[in-house]
């Protein structure tokens, strides 16, 4: 019998399962945008409007959903979803209009695959389905002692992780808007690894999963690694190939020191 607490529960379920695969494949094939565009995968768009269309489910499925949830009134449910709503406000919004208005020559680096966009927008899709519910109807916050100690600590890793991701992503698009190709980005935590940007976003969602104390959290925060360590090491790899002996050697791809 169809029942929203079984969407839920398959819903869930799906976030998990789509973790190992995901990681597998990517291991072989990484997406073809950004620096690993390539022909071969259809029709492409702009990558600010492919960014827009594929993240807005996380804004507008969530402010849809939120009212229909049991917890919709209740403070601890409204300030737990703020940062996710933080988050993907930048990402679906101000974005998309960084890599605009700081592209050169109005082809904002033209070229992202309207496939891969819509693979995005469908895990986004899932993803914030699984997330608005969560915290706004399934979350039981009435007898929860451990409510501010959890929001607390993941807040602080959270913002720290947040404040990487958005620091390096204005680094990147800093870097696009001189123009004359890829240059080797320097500087923060640059000089420790290839991808800060995606470290800050994996530390981002540990963070989530440590203020939700959810499965649904810890899904999302395993799928957000499993898809961007992979994406790492290629670009690392894409890094080290392009520059060469002008690349420093002691980066790594993604976790300072490790890998």
């Amino acid at each position: 019998m169809f029942s929203d607490q079984n969407l839920y529960h398959y819903s869930l379920l799906s976030l998990f399962l789509i973790g190992p695969p995901t990681f597998l494949a990517c291991q072989f094939l990484t997406a073809p945008y950004g620096k690993h565009r390539r022909s071969g995968w259809g029709p492409t768009i702009s990558p600010p409007l492919a960014w827009f269309l594929m993240e807005s489910p996380t804004l507008w499925l969530t402010l849809i959903l939120f009212p229909f949830g049991k917890n919709h009134n209740n403070p601890l449910s409204l300030i737990l979803i703020s940062p996710y709503l933080f988050h993907y406000t930048n990402r679906t919004i101000i974005y998309p209009l960084k890599l605009y208005f700081n592209s050169k020559g109005g082809s904002p680096a033209s070229g992202f695959p309207v496939s891969i966009a819509f693979l995005a927008f469908v895990f986004n899709l899932l993803n914030a389905y699984v997330q608005a519910r969560w915290v706004s109807h399934y979350a039981e916050y009435d007898f929860d002692e451990w409510f501010w100690v959890r929001f607390a600590g993941g807040m602080v890793v959270f913002a720290g992780g947040m404040a990487v991701n958005v620091w390096a992503d204005k680094v990147l698009v800093g870097l696009k808007s001189e123009g004359d190709g890829y240059k080797i980005p320097r500087g923060g935590l640059f000089e420790y690894v290839s991808c800060p940007n995606y470290l800050g976003e994996i530390v981002e969602w540990l963070g989530w999963a440590l203020m939700t104390g959810s499965w649904a959290g810890f899904g999302f925060f395993l799928y957000t690694f499993a898809n961007l360590v992979p994406r790492a090491r290629f670009n690392h790899e894409w890094y080290l190939k392009k520059f060469g002996e002008d690349y420093p050697r002691k980066r790594k791809a993604v976790i300072p020191f490790l890998y």
